[in-house]
């Protein structure tokens, strides 16, 4: 948990804070609390599992989560140990790029030593494992089975939450000192707002039209510990963007996800899988399952538009109310950002518990734009990519993201055959550095000097890891 010596002794303690969604925003959230209020609530609206299985509110949960480097350190910050119990749970560390095997818009990714990493396994247990630990907090108390239903207080402060339990029988108001809405993509903070009386928040939507489908499989013996497999698209290409990715996850099995853009998407009939992955920009991920037993259906999502919401922008805002995680910024999940930054904004918002303490005066102001300036670098990448797919809906990038665009693709193809280019944008891609380590002066040259050196001609796995698997030699 947070440290509490870093807290403003000379600001009270609140009383209670409330935050709405159990899932890892709100875990995550409640943690960043805990230290600072007597008693943190979490209001669910799902029961949640005692194990590391599915619930109904996460549906995407069943498709290829990766948390990127940048979110596994925000979550140990906030929960030491987690990276561990994590991988003692079945969880595995990849090194990147070593651990990777990649086709990337310019080609095959070279597998270099250590420059970041990644935790791969299933969303249930990250969750899980999160959940756990923060619910072991004395101060911290789950109350699943409860749906929030409005606000509580006016356009100057909110004072609590109105919530309705399972089966119950009249509504309950909640009282809070501080209240964050961390209820994901279906949280209903900006209607909330209007209803007591504040402006609308300015909202932004990006659609490439993304269709997502997964199916898992079990790993061929001694396969378990296989690199993560990667097909990627090509914004570049006037044609729908299909994608792939391969990763083992605990319990002896392959989570795979496909993916594809309007014009391009995948169905959720069984006997398109392994076609649609073997129509990819390279047929390796199709090759791979092709004789591999399949353990589930095919899960299909269609909920992939990135969505901003500028709660930070209001001309004015409430004390007393904070909101992050997806209910502030969704992304297109091939990118792999939402858990890191929702990790990130709860670890902004601990930030200012310990400058400034719970009671202080805008404080959730304060909260609310440090929150909004840890979602604006994932937005500013993952929405400059999916405008370019046909038929993709929301405004045109402004000219400095379109020339950052144009400039990450040369740094793209120069990463194939320089390490300090690959390194400064694997620390930006998987949200441990700023954007703007990009632009560094020795990362402006190294791109400036890159030359037609040989890159892999394809595949990068070894030799034994194709005889694993059963492939043939490359």
């Amino acid at each position: 948990m947070s440290d509490p010596q870093h807290r403003d002794r000379t600001e009270p303690r609140a009383r209670r804070a409330v935050v709405l969604g159990g899932g890892m925003a709100g875990m995550l959230a409640a943690s960043a609390l805990a230290d600072h209020v007597g008693e943190v609530v979490v209001v669910e609206r799902d029961r949640l599992p005692a194990r590391a299985v599915p619930r109904t509110g996460l549906p995407q949960a069943r498709h290829a989560h990766l948390l990127m480097s940048g979110g596994a350190r925000a979550v140990e910050s906030l929960l030491p140990g987690t990276l561990g119990r994590w991988i003692a749970a079945g969880a595995r560390r990849i090194a990147i790029p070593t651990d990777l095997v990649v086709f990337s818009p310019p080609g095959w990714l070279p597998r270099r030593p250590e420059m970041q990493f990644m935790v791969a396994c299933t969303r249930d247990l990250l969750d899980l494992v999160v959940r756990e630990q923060v619910l072991a907090h004395p101060r911290v108390t789950l109350r699943d089975g409860t749906e929030s239903l409005a606000l509580l207080g006016g356009p100057g402060r909110v004072t609590g939450v109105l919530v309705r339990g399972t089966g119950a029988r009249q509504d309950e108001e909640l009282p809070a000192d501080l209240v964050v809405d961390a209820a994901g993509r279906g949280s209903r903070a900006v209607r909330r707002l209007t209803d007591l009386g504040l402006p609308a928040v300015r909202e932004q939507t990006v659609d490439s039209g993304l269709v997502y489908a997964t199916r898992i499989f079990r790993a061929p013996p001694g396969a378990e510990g296989f690199p993560v497999v990667t097909v990627q698209p090509d914004s570049a290409v006037p044609r729908p963007g299909r994608a792939a990715t391969l990763m083992p996850v605990e319990g002896g099995r392959w989570l795979v996800t496909v993916s594809g853009t309007r014009g391009g998407e995948p169905t959720r009939h069984a006997a398109d899988f392994e076609p649609f992955a073997r129509g990819l920009r390279h047929p390796l991920i199709a090759d791979l399952i092709a004789g591999a037993e399949p353990l589930t259906d095919v899960h299909l999502t269609r909920s992939t538009v990135n969505r901003r919401r500028f709660f930070e922008r209001l001309s004015s805002w409430p004390e007393g109310f904070v909101v992050l995680g997806d209910a502030v910024a969704t992304f297109n999940p091939i990118y792999g950002q939402g858990m890191t930054v929702a990790a990130q904004g709860a670890v902004a918002l601990r930030g200012v518990l310990r400058r400034r303490g719970t009671g202080a005066p805008g404080l959730a102001r304060e909260a609310q734009r440090a929150v909004g300036r840890a979602a604006a670098g994932a937005w500013d990448l993952s929405t400059g990519e999916d405008i370019n797919y046909p038929g993709a809906i929301g405004p045109r990038p402004p000219l400095p993201a379109r020339l950052l665009r144009g400039y990450v693709a040369r740094m793209m193809r120069a990463g194939l055959v320089d390490a300090s280019v690959m390194r400064a944008l694997m620390g930006v891609m998987t949200l441990s550095a700023p954007v703007n380590a990009l632009v560094s002066p020795g990362v402006l040259l190294a791109v400036a000097r890159s030359s037609g050196r040989p890159v892999p001609p394809g595949p990068t796995l070894t030799a034994e890891e194709r005889a694993r698997v059963g492939l043939t030699p490359g």
